[in-house]
Formats: structure tokens, sequence, C-alpha cells
């Protein structure tokens, strides 16, 4: 596999990394349609874990079958499958080789009442996604909750022996809990801060939702406006969180969100496009859609992606 200039660039700006993580970077970066690109489109499918079985999968009922979703990924040519240690158990045989996989070690779930202390149970480990051969851990952190710091000592264990194993690090960074507005999890300032939270903390691929153009803290406030910072357009908000990420040095990728219409999702990814975003990671916009309609659509992303 040649190597793009795209995907030099991007893998020379992890310094340190040794020759096992930038491989499986790499592997990432030059799988699907967007290979070579530097662009990435990624299939999540933690859903059952967070929300349920029924509100995950009841719309679209193939899709209760682990299988389904490797065959959705593969088929639609994406960069990557991300999802819990059973889901990747069920099909990595089948699948072996087929698609970059990236094992989510942490999940949490609805059922546990932890409004400002929300965390996550370790559910998977370094050793089973080397066994299955996964290119990736995906690990998620609360900043803002009061188990935040917790959680924070938690990847940078989980990071370390990862990369050691030559594994590349993915954290999902979702401000939620302490004293955090319902409004402020999605705040300009406080999204930026969350991602470069993640890229402190050593993540080669980095999530976060995109942000609105409320600003939580008073103090982040005064700085916002004292330096004219624009964040008056999604794209504009997107630059500044790719900023925030070591001035556009790591891959920063944004969550799809809830189910929401064709054409708001798609206008939706043409302002990450222009803001600089490294792609998308798009769950249930994808997957509780018709498999020919999902398809379509993860296609009709992959192009914007692609500038078209």
């Amino acid at each position: 596999m040649k190597f793009t200039r795209n995907i030099k660039r991007i893998l020379s700006y992890y310094e340190s990394d040794n020759p096992g993580v930038k491989a499986n970077l790499a592997r990432i970066l030059m799988s699907g349609k967007l290979a070579g690109t530097g662009k990435l489109v990624i299939l999540p499918v933690d859903q059952g874990f967070e929300h349920g079985p029924a509100r995950s999968f009841a719309k679209n009922s193939p899709a209760y079958d682990p299988h389904y979703h490797f065959n959705l990924a593969i088929d639609a040519g994406l960069s990557a499958f991300a999802a819990p240690l059973g889901m990747l158990e069920a099909g990595a045989d089948t699948f072996a080789g087929q698609i970059p996989l990236i094992m989510k070690v942490n999940s949490s779930n609805s059922l546990s009442n932890e409004k400002t202390a929300p965390s996550q149970a370790l559910t998977g480990s370094v050793s089973e996604a080397i066994r299955l051969g996964c290119s990736a851990v995906g690990f998620t952190i609360y900043p803002g909750s009061e188990m935040a710091l917790d959680m924070i000592t938690h990847i940078q264990e989980i990071a370390v022996e990862a990369k050691d194993a030559g594994l590349a690090v993915v954290v999902w960074s979702y401000p939620r809990g302490g004293n955090i507005s319902k409004e402020g999890e999605t705040a300009i300032d406080i999204v930026s801060y969350a991602a470069h939270m993640a890229a402190l903390v050593g993540a080669h691929i980095i999530k976060v939702k995109p942000p609105t153009s409320f600003i939580e803290e008073d103090e982040a406030k005064k700085v916002y406006l004292s330096e004219n910072i624009p964040i008056s357009s999604l794209n504009e908000r997107i630059k500044h969180v790719v900023q925030s990420c070591f001035n556009g040095k790591r891959l920063v990728v944004f969550s799809g969100g809830s189910s929401k219409n064709k054409e708001s999702l798609l206008a939706e990814i043409r302002e990450l496009y222009l803001g600089g975003a490294s792609g998308s990671i798009i769950g249930r916009n994808s997957f509780q859609r018709p498999y020919s309609e999902a398809l379509a659509l993860l296609n009709q992303i992959i192009e914007i992606y692609k500038g078209k």
C-alpha cells in the first residue's frame, strides 16, 4: 500500500509513536472509499449499551444482528467499524481483515442513575482488541463529571498499554455532569476544551459532538469576545475545535448524533467538511435506515468528504 502525501503528512504529526501504531493508523486512513484522502467515515455501534436494544435497533430490525453492521461498514466503503467487545466477537471470524476494527473498551448505560457523576465501566481490554485483530481501542471520557479525573486516569493507563502493543487510541470526549448545563454539553467553549483534553491525554483520533454557538463559561466568553473568535456559523466553530486539537495536528471526527432527516444531516456534514473536520462517525443515522437507503446516504457523505 503506497501512502499519499496526505497520509504521510498526517502520520508525521504523531512524532512519538512506534511503527505498529503508525501502521494501524495508516490502515484506517487507507481503507474504504476515502483511502488516502486524510478523511474518515466510521460506523460506531455502541448504542445498545448506551440506550438499549429496542431504542437502537427496532426502527430497522435486521440491525439486531451484528453481522448487519459489519456488512454495512464494508459495503459502504467506510474507514473503520467501532463497537464493544461482544459485537466484534460476533463477527470477528467471518469478517476478519475486511475492515479496520476499533474496540470500544468502556461503556455506560441508561439504567444507571449518574446525574452529576456520570462514568463508564471497562467492558473490553487491549489484549482482547489484539486477539480480535483490531487497529485501535476507543474510550469515552466525560469532562465536567465528578468522575472525570478517574476516567482520565484510566484512559492514560489504557493508552500506554495500547500504544506499546501498536494500537491507535480513539477518545470519545463528551462533556457532561457536574456543573455543566444541558446546553453547555455542546457549547463551543466546552466542546473545544473537551477536544483539547483528548489531545492532551494522547488520543490519535478525537471524537466530539458538533458545537453550538452557546458559550457556557463566563471567563471563556470574555476571551471569545475580546479576541473576536468567529463562532457564528457551524463551519467556523468546527475550525475552532480543530484548531484546539494542536492546530489541526490530530484527527478530529464529529458524531452524527440522534436520528435526523437526510437533508439536515447532509447540510451538517457539508459544514463539517468546510470547517476542516477529519470526518464523521455516523451510527444511528445510518443503521436505523433500511440497508439500501443507508448505503446511499453514506455514499453521499463520503462524496462530500471527497470535496464533491
